[in-house]
């Protein structure tokens, strides 16, 4: 299937430029044409253009944006809130956009202010994000002494102020209200929803819009392009390109936009402009397709098309049915020397680690996967182990299947079950083995190919 017909949408500049992060860069290329453009039309018109293009939210959701600021509620203080904490183990699609062009995200920002009419913005960051930080902080300070951001943008009479914030690490403030919160000088908890849907109440009580990096950073060109021209691209309701940040045992890991549905998991795993195919030319055991919270794949899905419905629709491999998600936009590749057992114990470890403890499930729950699965990878596990384990995640995850249902709060808890029980129905026989065997279970250790989880 094509891999390369459409446009870049997000990555042009970075692509062909190595000071694609510049004022000058960004002003010779087209910069702020798109604000010019959006200032002259009516936020109707920009909701109008958004809900055209079909645009799905790029942070995990995958809610479509233009449905999302239609559903703000109208009141005199309204905020936009940019999420950029990105936390997902393997993901680091958003690192690039704001390290290699922040002026376009600072440009789609701006827009989508306007479209929504906020009063102020803020662009929260991880923290480790040094670089990208000093680099947006960069680009909004050159967005005010370039006009675009302050009292009277262009002379349109829109003002608007936007704050750059480094968050502290945490994993959970990913979710949005957990965000907020942050944002708003408390520790990262998710809030219940309903009441505290954020376009509804959001931050300091507030209507807010949350969207993430990539999202904001298409505004520029579809409102130059028009909504349709960007509904033109993919099909279904997986319209535009997609950044994935592909990783693992491939030769050539690294980001890749391409055109949504059609581009399938083969095309970008094994062509030779994309992944390159596996490391060593070795067999495929297994794909993470949507961030490490996602359901597992196996090499029976490789002709699956990265659409949003075509993997959440398909035929996936958890005991309670469903397929799994696009997520996060990073896609795991393990090959045949996998450790299956060690690399779902080491993602269960990582959400344990990240629970923010305020549901009793997700903060007891993922503690004792922890300790279970480590004690199987240290060779003292039980075969009582493997029934124990499938009674805490339908615990945390009732039914085990895909849209998981919760018992907490938000999505981390179900995240620690969807790698254990992916492994666990996909190679039970590695588990077994690992028990009766202890620590010499699974491939001999010089075989184990390790799989980095972070970008």
């Amino acid at each position: 299937m094509p891999t390369t017909a459409a446009p870049r949408i997000l990555t042009s500049r970075i692509a062909a430029y190595d000071d694609s992060h510049t004022i000058e860069r960004f002003l010779a290329t087209g910069g702020y044409d798109g604000l010019r453009k959006a200032l002259t039309m009516t936020p109707e018109q920009i909701q109008s253009e958004v809900l055209t293009s079909n645009l799905l939210g790029r942070g995990g959701a995958g809610f479509e944006a233009g449905k999302k600021w239609s559903m703000m509620r109208k009141a005199p203080t309204r905020y936009l809130v940019v999420n950029g904490d990105e936390s997902e183990p393997a993901t680091f699609k958003d690192h690039m956009l704001v390290e290699g062009d922040p002026h376009q995200l600072v440009e789609g920002t701006i827009i989508c202010a306007y479209a929504v009419q906020a009063c102020q913005a803020f662009i929260y960051l991880r923290g480790e994000f040094a670089l990208g930080l000093e680099r947006v902080q960069q680009a909004v300070n050159d967005a005010y002494r370039q006009g675009a951001l302050g009292e009277d943008i262009f002379g349109s009479g829109f003002s608007l102020d936007i704050v750059v914030q480094p968050g502290a690490g945490a994993y959970i403030c990913g979710e949005e209200t957990a965000l907020l919160e942050s944002l708003e000088g408390r520790r990262g908890m998710p809030r219940i929803k309903p009441p505290y849907f954020p376009a509804a109440i959001g931050l300091y009580g507030d209507p807010t819009i949350v969207n993430n990096v990539e999202t904001l950073s298409n505004m520029p060109w579809i409102v130059s392009n028009g909504g349709a021209a960007y509904a033109a691209l993919g099909a279904g309701r997986s319209t535009g390109t997609r950044i994935f940040a592909l990783s693992g045992h491939v030769k050539n890991p690294g980001n890749y936009e391409v055109e949504m549905v059609k581009t399938t998991f083969r095309g970008l795993i094994y062509d030779e402009g994309l992944g390159g195919g596996i490391r060593d030319d070795r067999e495929l055991k297994c794909i993470v397709p949507g961030g490490a919270s996602a359901p597992w794949f196996g090499p029976q899905h490789l002709d699956l098309a990265l659409g949003q419905d075509e993997v959440g629709k398909s035929n996936g491999i958890l005991p309670g049915g469903g397929g799994s998600m696009l997520g996060s936009g990073s896609i795991v590749v393990m090959d045949e020397t996998t450790d299956v057992v060690r690399a779902a114990w080491r993602l269960a470890r990582f959400f344990a680690r990240e629970s923010c403890g305020k549901c009793t499930p997700c903060r007891e729950g993922t503690s004792w996967l922890d300790k279970i699965m480590k004690r199987i990878v240290d060779g003292h596990g039980r075969r009582e182990d493997l029934d124990l384990l499938r009674d805490v995640c339908d615990n945390i995850a009732p039914g085990l299947g895909f849209p998981y249902a919760m018992t907490t709060i938000c999505f981390l808890g179900p995240s620690a079950a969807m790698p254990i029980m992916s492994a666990l129905t996909m190679f039970p026989e590695e588990f077994e083995r690992r028990i009766e065997s202890g620590a010499g279970g699974g491939p001999p250790p010089e075989a184990v190919g390790a799989v980095r989880m972070g970008g």
